[in-house]
């Protein structure tokens, strides 16, 4: 009967909102989402950077004592609850629902990762051609003076200026944040089939983008290996594996700036802080086992005895959590051997060291690598794929992060935007907008801007903090495990119990204070400065997402009847029926 009820009350809820066909497309979307951008251009660099393979010491234990607690305290938000990211922590933790609208902000800021996808979307398309346009000079924007500019102002790589012609022409469009440009039709074409790919993705919710998933999220790997060997082959391939690994221990004793550097690629890379993960883990089964009272009898003493059946394999264990992190970590690790073997016969070619052509980001992917790629023989074919791989790697990234904030917003309204031609057309709305909001001029300069300041070490800190707060404080971390093995049959071990109540928190907010202290305006390739107004848009981002906490929680405090003492008595009373409710027919309220 309970089971029977338990199962009426699913399919009551997954008609509104759907769930993971199976277990399979649940790990391929999370592993696509988590697997993008900052695996290929970001890591590679700060490991060279930072130490070398010395870096991976700090890399690895944050990653073990932050990341997969982290990882796993959202998903199994997500999945208790079974809504979105503001809805999820009305239900956990009320005074701490500020969370969720400080994600939303923070997902809405991400949308601007489409640009990257967009321009990729741009140099693919000229990859076909039989001449490359950034292997020679005949092209309509090698004009001498202008190349000059670019070289000495923006990027100071020994690079040709055929290349960054091309970058200005068709992803900068503009030479300052005061000058906006024009808006250019083959950009505007590439944003448009970007956001055209993500609506078709998630129009029918998990449906769609579970079956996306499946060439989305396995693709790029094939494609990395292609390149990963083809980069060891290349002359000069393992003198950027030594720049990319040699271990410098000294580094190690920088915390300030090696330390907090792998700790906040940690949390960009895993994705936590941002949201998807609870909106992922929302769409899986809430139960892993049926419970079951049973009355035994033992003469005069009649005891109740709690059986479990295992009836369905969608719930997410701290094992999954574990094999998705290390999935993310050691494609980061491979993609280092991809980026510096290529820049090693770079380097080789030019007769110049590795240290000469290391960068990353844009830098990296829009002009470092197509460099590189036309030194090759069959350059088109290595350049178109690395621009897929590098779509691919953002589509999933893009369309979860966008299937997020929908998820959420309809949660919020399910009345509204739950009904099926509702929802179509309220994602149709979204993409439109967005589209829209994004054909707005200053290429790089405003994606750099809002990348730095929507996303930024300050938002990842202080989210980090209040979620720990909420769950392993005012929720309960022993709570918590109890509901995690509920869902599961697995109890996590008391170490995630102490990184949510002690150690992450004590680190967030270490790392939290020295980024204030050691703050340092944004500067493109250290010479390009925003206006004040940038710098102060940047903080109304920044602040925009981290204040949403704690104005949330003093609104509930003054708007709630009764002293907190009160409140506080009145929630324990919930608990202990919630719990009795839980134990007894397996529905959470």
């Amino acid at each position: 009967m309970n089971r029977q009820r338990r199962k009426t009350e699913n399919q009551k809820m997954a008609g509104d909102r759907g769930q993971w066909a199976s277990k399979r497309e649940y790990i391929l979307v999370v592993a696509g989402s988590v697997v993008g951008l900052g695996n290929v251009w970001r890591f590679p660099y700060l490991c060279y950077k930072n130490g070398g393979g010395a870096f991976l010491v700090p890399y690895g234990l944050l990653a073990v004592v932050c990341g997969i607690p982290l990882f796993l305290l959202e998903t199994s938000v997500g999945q208790y609850t079974q809504e979105g990211f503001i809805t999820s922590w009305r239900k956990m933790c009320p005074l701490m629902q500020g969370i969720g609208f400080g994600q939303l902000i923070i997902s809405l800021c991400c949308f601007i990762y489409v640009l990257i996808e967009a321009w990729a979307l741009v140099y693919l398309v000229f990859s076909f051609r039989s001449q490359l346009p950034w292997a020679s000079c005949e092209n309509s924007w090698n004009t001498g003076k202008f190349e000059l500019w670019f070289v000495t102002n923006l990027f100071t790589l020994p690079i040709s200026h055929q290349v960054v012609g091309l970058i200005h022409k068709h992803t900068m469009k503009t030479t300052s944040m005061k000058e906006l440009g024009s808006v250019r039709w083959e950009l505007a074409l590439c944003l448009l089939a970007c956001w055209i790919f993500c609506y078709f993705s998630i129009w029918k919710g998990v449906r769609s983008s579970g079956k996306v998933a499946y060439f989305t999220a396995l693709f790029p790997y094939l494609i990395l290996l292609i390149l990963l060997i083809r980069g060891l082959t290349l002359p000069g391939a393992w003198d950027g594996i030594y720049y990319y690994l040699y271990p410098d221990l000294n580094r190690l004793t920088n915390l300030e700036v090696v330390w907090i550097e792998a700790g906040s690629q940690i949390f960009f890379s895993y994705s936590v802080t941002e949201g998807t993960l609870n909106v992922l883990g929302s769409y899986n089964e809430c139960y892993n086992f049926d419970k079951t009272i049973h009355m035994v009898g033992f003469g005069k003493k009649v005891l109740n005895v709690l059986s479990l059946t295992r009836v369905c394999c969608l719930s997410v264990t701290s094992r999954d959590c574990f094999w998705l992190c290390l999935l993310n970590s050691g494609t980061s690790f491979v993609s280092g051997f991809v980026v510096f073997s290529v820049l090693g016969f770079m380097a080789h070619k030019q007769g110049v060291t590795v240290d000469n052509v290391a960068e990353s980001g844009p830098g990296l992917a829009f002009i470092v690598y197509p460099q590189a790629t036309a030194m090759m023989p069959l350059p088109q074919f290595w350049t178109v794929c690395f621009f897929l791989m590098l779509i691919l790697l953002t589509v999933d990234s893009h369309f979860v992060i966008v299937e997020s904030f929908i998820t959420t917003v309809s949660d919020l309204f399910p009345k509204w935007f739950r009904a099926p031609v509702r929802h179509e057309i309220f994602v149709l709305i979204i993409c439109v907008s967005s589209f829209l909001i994004h054909l707005t001029l200053g290429g790089i300069y405003v994606f750099q801007l809002i990348e730095f300041y929507g996303s930024t070490r300050v938002c990842q800190n202080f989210m980090a903090v209040c979620e720990c707060l909420a769950v392993g404080w005012i929720f309960g971390a022993d709570r918590f495990t109890n509901i995690i093995e509920d869902m599961t049959g697995q109890r996590p071990s008391v170490f995630f119990k102490l990184c949510w109540k002690y150690i992450i928190p004590l680190l967030s907010l270490t790392s939290f204070i020295l980024y204030l202290v050691n703050y340092k305006r944004l500067r493109i390739n250290d010479w390009y400065t925003y206006p004040d107004w940038a710098y102060a848009l940047g903080w109304t981002m920044t602040l925009s997402s981290v204040l949403m906490v704690p104005l949330w929680a003093a609104g509930q405090m003054c708007l709630t009847a009764g002293t907190l003492r009160q409140v506080s008595a009145q929630r324990r009373v919930l608990d202990h029926v919630s719990s009795f409710l839980w134990n007894t027919s397996g529905i959470p309220l």
